[in-house]
């Protein structure tokens, strides 16, 4: 593994992997913001808007709530959805509307109120998918590495899968905002009211963003006929205290997932495995976190221009693995292609010879989506 010269900052990443410079600088420069203790660089870095995406941050005595992002609460949930893979009709399926990002037709207030959360001007946004990155994916288990510890997820080899990839929609943005609008970029000491009025409204939208995964869920695997059960649900952009030997400290995490949480899924892209995996030994280390994904190979305006000159249209809405992609807006076609990520396999495999997780199972891609072009 690679490690930083400066103490306070470690890189967990192999030779065979491909880091930009950009997120190193980036990763370093947060280093030394005070109050920061530990940043770690996980095998997916790569350079983001205000902080590298694919890093931890564990501070003492301030908070930086610009490091995390407006996508307060984004993460990825699996879900089982009671549906067998011999009985899969991915033609038939893939010509289904969905609508993700359309509102929920349900009563979002009542379902925000039974979860213990306030009503916003955000409510349409509630159990809809939004763009970017984020995906409602129906998957098949393809190769088990740890059969007990599917079983103790109650999952079967069989049984057909859905992840999804969202967050808190608008409402992360608003809280953000609010904060930057009185202190910019700047962090605030955590006795502060400004950091208790940021952490209850941050606090709010990770508790929004993953009922919000659940009812995206109920939707698209109500449409396929299956019915949804949560299996794991991981939050890659949040801040959280952690007590160390008596202490507390801060946990940032940009586009990073928990390792103390149990199994969480890292996917790889719409072209690639993803990865059902379990963390191991303690996480202090590595700032109870590991990769949330593959990573970007390229910016969305590069994947657009690479993409487009290289590849048709045909062959991006079926992948090499087989799977159908429902994404009708062809901008988001290309800067979502496969391609435009690097490769998941060294992403695990560094992990795996880091010796913080083990997989317990790698899931192929049947049907993602991610947008129609108008609503019916």
């Amino acid at each position: 593994m690679n490690t930083i010269t400066e103490t306070n900052t470690r890189l967990i990443a192999s030779s065979r992997n491909w880091i930009e410079g950009e997120a190193v600088r980036q990763l370093c420069a947060a280093a030394r913001l005070p109050g920061v203790t530990l940043a770690v660089g996980l095998p997916d870095l790569h350079p983001g808007k205000g902080g590298p995406i694919g890093a931890a941050f564990v501070t003492r005595d301030v908070i930086y709530p610009y490091l995390i992002g407006g996508d307060i609460g984004c993460g990825m949930a699996l879900f089982s959805t009671g549906l067998l893979r011999r009985k899969a009709k991915l033609d038939r399926w893939s010509a289904l509307r969905f609508d993700l990002e359309h509102p929920w037709e349900g009563d979002a207030r009542e379902r925000l109120a039974r979860a213990g959360l306030c009503t916003t001007q955000f409510v349409d946004s509630f159990g809809t998918l939004g763009g970017g990155n984020h995906f409602a994916e129906l998957q098949a288990v393809e190769k088990v590495e740890d059969a007990s510890a599917l079983a103790q997820l109650c999952l079967a080899k069989d049984e057909l899968v859905t992840l999804v990839h969202s967050g808190s929609r608008g409402l992360g943005q608003s809280v953000l905002e609010t904060y930057v609008e009185e202190h910019g970029a700047s962090g605030t000491d955590v006795s502060s009211e400004a950091a208790t009025n940021y952490l209850l409204l941050h606090d709010h939208a990770v508790n929004w963003a993953k009922a919000s995964r659940a009812t995206l869920a109920e939707r698209f695997v109500g449409a396929l006929g299956g019915e949804s059960r949560p299996v794991v649900d991981a939050c890659h952009n949040s801040i959280a205290c952690r007590n160390v030997d008596g202490e507390t400290v801060w946990l940032h995490r940009k586009g990073a997932a928990p390792s103390e949480t149990g199994p969480i899924v890292i996917p790889g892209s719409r072209g690639t495995l993803s990865y059902l995996v379990q963390p191991l030994r303690d996480g202090a280390a590595h700032a109870w976190s590991l990769a949330h994904g593959a990573g970007r190979k390229w910016t969305r305006s590069e994947s657009r221009l690479r993409v487009r000159e290289r590849f048709h249209h045909q062959e991006l809405v079926q992948t090499p693995l087989g799977g159908r992609v429902i994404c009708e807006e062809r901008d988001l076609l290309y800067e979502e292609a496969p391609m435009a990520y690097k490769n998941i396999e060294v992403v695990i495999g560094d992990l795996v010879e880091a010796g913080i997780i083990s997989v317990i199972a790698t899931l192929r891609p049947l049907l993602t989506y991610k947008t129609r072009k108008e609503k019916r």
